[in-house]
């Protein structure tokens, strides 16, 4: 059976983020990620990255609790910790994957982040970024979302151009409509009904769900 994988990595992370753990059938740890798992009572399945931001001491714990660990140079690699663990988990064919502390202070890799999942949706893997406050996913067809404690929805291109925009169940509803880098038109929009259905014919369109 194809696992559901949580990643927890390096960016903002609290007790909001248990819940999701306790879904895991398979738990990876980024770096500083794999900390805040042992640190809560979590045995990580992987724990993986350069570990520049744990001290001696907590690698070792890291070691100790984790099943696997997989080290690489800070220096030489050609990937954030993210998207190893990322690139790590869609080898291992998850039907859904989930990535908690991907989010935080440095917007470089909050974006970076996000980014990511065009990695998934290569590869039909359901997938998302989740915090406190926000639930982004990543469509290039179709989605049904649900309310979930998130009340605002907001859709933003994040190819250059995203066509055939059909939206039901939301309180401004698009119909065959286009967008395009730069515009704001699908920020704040909301679930009318239980669920909502968001469709495109062309592009990949960033859902965010989010609540203030």
């Amino acid at each position: 059976m194809q696992p559901l994988i949580v990643i927890c990595t390096g960016g903002q992370l609290g007790d909001w983020a248990l819940d999701f753990i306790n879904t895991a059938d398979l738990l990876i740890g980024a770096d500083s990620g794999a900390r805040f798992l042992i640190s809560h009572g979590f045995r990580p399945d992987i724990a993986i990255g350069d570990f520049d931001s744990v001290s001696e001491d907590e690698l070792l714990a890291i070691q100790a609790n984790s099943t696997k660990t997989i080290s690489c140079d800070p220096i030489d690699k050609n990937y954030t910790d993210t998207e190893m663990a990322v690139r790590l988990a869609l080898d291992l064919k998850p039907r859904k994957l989930v990535l908690l502390g991907a989010l935080g202070t440095r917007f470089d890799h909050s974006l970076a982040n996000v980014h990511l999942l065009a990695l998934a949706i290569e590869q039909n893997v359901n997938a998302a970024i989740i915090d406190d406050h926000n639930k982004i996913s990543l469509t290039k067809d179709q989605m049904t979302i649900e309310t979930e404690g998130y009340p605002n929805v907001s859709l933003l291109p994040l190819s250059m151009r995203v066509e055939g925009i059909t939206l039901t169940g939301f309180q401004y509803p698009l119909n065959d409509a286009v967008l395009t880098i730069g515009q704001s038109l699908g920020i704040s929009n909301v679930l009318i009904s239980a669920s909502g259905t968001i469709q495109l014919r062309t592009g990949l369109l960033l859902v965010i769900q989010s609540r203030d």
